[in-house]
């Protein structure tokens, strides 16, 4: 075997080591999801008969947090927010490209500058002024995921539309067609990957995300799943460590299946905005 011929098995065996270091600690919230607390504080590694307590973990975690409540509000945080970030960017977008005056490439730019701006400048105003507008709600929260999210899917959008031929929608405006229908049966159907891929990474940011349902939402009424989970730290920085691991594990598991099954579209999404413009 020649030297060339030796590179694609050493990449493979380093991912692959890379891989399983990536999910190693999520293997071990798994195991220990099913251990009782004091073998999770005193044998983490390990997994024994007498250490296993079936899913009594997840039910704890379920009646101490609510969890099933949490799961609905963060579907709702999670879908309302995705489609109203692809439906206004994916139309920004390409109004940027096929407008292209100075109007449109400073609105670019000041896209791209969202993309650079730490979430730390902003947060403590951010939570004032939701209060005060009254957007501390799942569905106000769909407009602040929209103004923090737009920088990436336009950027994304952008680099897609420069690649569809403007000849397409010329036609059909000779045909008659009216400008929503050239938008939503011409250019959608040709964004179709790059609007996958960006609700994946979009999914994946809101339902994982703690830090910004915390400063806005109305935490009375209601919480998301990673909000929910830190109820379970008592008094004395006591941590309920077995019904805190079955929380995790429902949360992180739908997430992962939906990566799993769309991984494929990521790629090609991204490289569908990147060479494009």
């Amino acid at each position: 075997m020649n030297e060339k011929a030796k590179h694609p098995v050493l990449w493979t065996t380093l991912f692959s080591i890379v891989s399983l270091l990536w999910i190693f600690p999520i293997a071990l919230v798994f195991m220990n999801s099913f251990k009782s607390k004091v073998y999770i504080a005193s044998e983490p590694f390990s997994f024994t008969p007498k250490s296993f307590i079936g899913f009594d973990n997840y039910v704890l975690g379920i009646n101490r947090t609510n969890l099933l409540m949490s799961f609905w509000w963060t579907i709702v945080v999670t879908v309302g927010a995705v489609i109203l970030i692809l439906l206004c960017t994916s139309m920004c977008a390409w109004w940027i490209v096929r407008v292209n005056n100075w109007a449109a490439k400073l609105l670019y730019v000041l896209f791209l500058f969202n993309m650079i701006v730490p979430f730390q400048m902003v947060m403590f105003t951010l939570s004032n002024i939701t209060t005060k507008l009254g957007l501390n709600t799942p569905w106000g929260l769909w407009i602040i995921y929209l103004g923090f999210g737009a920088g990436l899917a336009v950027f994304i959008f952008t680099g897609v539309v420069k690649g569809i031929p403007q000849e397409l929608e010329e036609s059909a405006m000779i045909d008659g067609a009216s400008v929503p229908r050239i938008f939503f049966q011409i250019i959608v159907p040709i964004m179709r990957p790059a609007i996958i891929s960006v609700s994946i990474l979009q999914t994946m940011w809101i339902w994982n995300d703690f830090l910004l349902p915390y400063l806005t939402l109305d935490l009375n009424k209601y919480k998301t799943v990673s909000i929910a989970v830190q109820y379970l730290k008592g008094g004395y920085g006591s941590v309920e460590m077995g019904a805190m691991m079955g929380c995790l594990v429902m949360a992180i598991v739908p997430i992962i299946v939906f990566y799993l099954i769309c991984q494929k579209y990521i790629i090609k999404g991204v490289m569908a905005g990147a060479v494009k413009g």
